[in-house]
């Protein structure tokens, strides 16, 4: 990499010994991905490690000499989700002992390690920082230092700014370094599409199968979305929001996608169009049998595939307002169905604590605790990281749940009926 003066002087120690460790870490990363240059951070960080696991010693002691040596973010950063949450996310005294003594044992101390170093507030903890209510939300053409792959895919695709998926603790560097490498999915030409995808169902296909199927097919590509603008429209709005959040999610998770383009509807396929396509872009045409194929090849994890499910959780990533809203009118009508008052399953959504607070002042969310449905800002993945916890029969929405977790999918409407007793 070519370094200007500054860098040069920060990666000869002037600034101290622990930044220039940082600057070398960056630079030895843009080296193995033929990086030119630094580009600047322009905006606030995203962390993805925001859980407190004992074995990540060498974290720990990473973050104790960042804070020695006086550094911080210039901007404070997110974090994802918390890991545990017992008000909301009850578990047994095997779980708790568990996640608190072996598992996420040092959450407190890690959490006030983030703290010193930038962290925005305690309400920062979600995997849906760019929602307007959490307010770390990125311009186009922003540079960013972000390593949770669905916030990731969000940012690139919905926002038009530029990040590449970083891993743990490279985007604690970019973010404090204020620099980050130049490649890949920060270059006019790394965010070009090798794919075009051809939309061809006969309704508004479920977002996660979806993603899902786009994900395990260009893997790591950019694809261009042709024929969902004809469902969604040509404008960005909540609905919008929502449904390209799920939807980026499962090809990130289910793939490795760091970017799509959707025709009409996203910036830069709206600024651009097919200039965006590299030449010789291969093809692939999505139909309603297509989706139903991809939908019926998840596997069944559990040990009993006829057992009764223990617990559903919604919202991986976590669920917008608008979905909060959508899921307890949707609840409602159908315990009317089934002549309930409440769900017969063990429900949690999940959602960020801005987003929370905004709708625990709201009708819907009397009506969802009057159902039983719980809400919680954890991070469903990390509680199904407990061996016993994780080997229950979950159900669940969320296709990178599902990818990630013994977790069982089911589409929305199924799930509805499943955990409101509709026979």
């Amino acid at each position: 990499m070519k370094l200007t003066e500054e860098e040069k002087s920060i990666l000869e120690g002037k600034e101290g010994k622990t930044k220039a460790k940082i600057m070398q870490t960056l630079v030895e990363f843009g080296d193995l991905f033929g990086a030119e240059e630094f580009v600047p951070v322009t905006t606030s960080g995203h962390l993805v490690t925001s859980f407190g696991i004992g074995l990540l010693k060498p974290v720990y002691r990473i973050m104790d000499e960042i804070i020695e040596a006086g550094l911080k973010t210039p901007y404070p950063f997110t974090m994802d989700p918390r890991p545990i949450d017992y008000k909301n996310v009850k578990c047994g005294l095997l779980n708790k002992l568990i996640f608190s003594k072996i598992m996420y044992s040092k959450q407190k101390t890690y959490e006030e390690q983030l703290a010193k170093i930038g962290l925005k507030d305690k309400n920062a903890f979600t995997c849906t920082c760019y929602l307007k209510e959490v307010g770390n939300t990125p311009k186009y053409g922003d540079i960013l230092s972000w390593a949770e792959s669905s916030a990731v895919v969000f940012a690139n695709s919905v926002l038009g700014a530029r990040c590449n998926r970083n891993s743990g603790m490279l985007d604690i560097f970019g973010a404090l370094l204020g620099k980050v490498p130049k490649f890949g999915l920060l270059t006019d030409e790394g965010r070009k599409a090798n794919w075009v995808i051809e939309v061809k169902t006969s309704s508004l296909p479920e977002a996660q199968i979806l993603g899902s199927a786009i994900g395990m097919k260009v893997m790591e590509d950019v694809p261009f979305v042709v024929g969902l603008d004809k469902f969604l429209g040509k404008e960005i709005n909540d609905d919008v929001i929502s449904y390209l959040k799920d939807f980026g999610a499962a090809t990130a998770s289910n793939g490795a996608v760091g970017l799509y383009h959707i025709e009409n509807l996203t910036p830069e396929a709206k600024k651009f169009g097919k200039k965006l396509l590299n030449e010789n872009v291969k093809t692939y045409v999505i139909d309603d049998e297509e989706l139903e194929r991809v939908y019926k090849s998840y596997p069944i994890m559990w040990k009993d595939k006829d057992a009764k499910p223990s617990l559903c959780f919604i919202g991986c990533p976590h669920l917008t307002y608008n979905q909060l809203i959508s899921w307890a009118n949707r609840i409602e009508e159908n315990l009317k169905l089934s002549n309930r008052k409440k769900v017969c399953i063990r429900t949690i959504m999940t959602t960020a604590p801005d987003v929370f607070d905004k709708f625990s002042k709201t009708e819907e969310y009397i009506k969802l605790k009057k159902f039983g449905v719980n809400i919680s800002s954890i991070c469903p993945l990390m509680y199904t990281n407990n061996p016993i916890a994780g080997s229950k029969p979950i159900i669940t929405n969320s296709n990178k749940l599902r990818t990630y977790s013994k977790s069982r999918y089911y589409k929305d409407e199924d799930i509805v009926k499943i955990i409101c007793g509709v026979k």
